[in-house]
């Protein structure tokens, strides 16, 4: 069996030239990175970069991290009346207690 040889170029699809495959990639593959404003809950209004809207466009935000409890630390409450949690306790809430 022979051997292939040790620097071969890539290969090419039949009928492409290297010219064609470098000429095939689209300027405008990627979206547009442009800046935005972006305005929190409480009105404070900052400047970023995005691929969201167009040059200038204001971002209103109706969640943020300044009131989410996600990253305000809130109190966060488990409502099960009856369902898995409830289930799961009763059959094994027993098994981390010391005898």
């Amino acid at each position: 069996m022979a051997k292939a040889p040790v620097n071969k170029a890539p290969a090419i699809a039949p009928g492409r030239s290297v010219e064609k495959v470098k000429r095939s990639s689209a300027p405008t593959e990627h979206p547009d990175y442009h800046f935005i404003k972006v305005a929190m809950t409480d009105g404070t209004v900052y400047q970023t970069r995005s691929t969201w809207g167009a040059e200038g466009d204001t971002l209103n935000l109706d969640i943020d991290p300044l009131t989410h409890p996600a990253w305000t630390g809130g109190e966060q409450k488990m409502l099960d009346r009856g369902g898995r949690v409830s289930r799961f306790t009763s059959r094994f809430g027993n098994l981390g207690a010391r005898r």
